[in-house]
């Protein structure tokens, strides 16, 4: 993980919001309807579109288009690499 992708996501997990948002795609069993969390976060359709703009610029998130849907699962490989490089950098081997 190249040092500008580990603060991109690093900034996006700072973010209250975006790190529940990020908990409750993590949560889902599989893909989760972006739906879903419109209806379940108390904050406007927009913001939520914009958090999750945030989440998948940083590769945390991926979206499925499908018709007028989206469904939203994590992106592992980037979770664990931002891991392995959280852990080097703090020396936690």
């Amino acid at each position: 993980m190249t040092s500008k992708q580990f603060q991109q996501v690093a900034r996006a997990l700072a973010d209250p919001q975006r790190f529940a948002i990020l908990e409750r795609v993590a949560a889902a069993p599989g893909e989760l309807a972006c739906k879903t969390i419109v209806q379940e976060f108390p904050i406007s359709q927009a913001t939520v579109s914009h958090h999750l703009k945030e989440l998948a610029e940083a590769g945390l998130i991926t979206m499925r288009r499908e018709a007028q849907s989206a469904f939203l699962s994590l992106h592992r490989p980037t979770m664990d690499a931002y891991r392995r490089e959280l852990g080097r950098r703090l020396g936690l081997g």
